[in-house]
């Protein structure tokens, strides 16, 4: 573990000098978040820099109401439909 000086407006210190490994764990993936979402890095990268299984980041971002699979309604209907087409091709 490596320790960072951070700028950050001092109402924050009590939310992110936590000592209880949890709430470190999820201020980390917190901090991660923005790159796995922009593609920038894998869950499976993030969860390797967090020294966790990725499984168990989607299930801590998935708690945090943050998908792992970021689709409309509509995609999700037109990906099945697209699977649904597959399976009923002949070869």
């Amino acid at each position: 573990m490596v320790f960072v000086n951070m700028e950050i407006p001092e109402e924050m210190v009590p939310f992110v000098m936590k000592k209880d490994k949890e709430k470190q764990l999820e201020r980390n993936a917190m901090m991660l978040y923005p790159y796995v979402h922009d593609g920038i890095i894998s869950h499976g990268r993030a969860a390797e820099i967090l020294g966790i299984f990725k499984t168990d980041l989607i299930v801590l971002y998935g708690k945090m109401g943050l998908p792992y699979v970021e689709m409309t309604d509509d995609e999700i209907e037109e990906e099945l439909a697209i699977v649904k087409e597959l399976g009923e091709m002949t070869v």
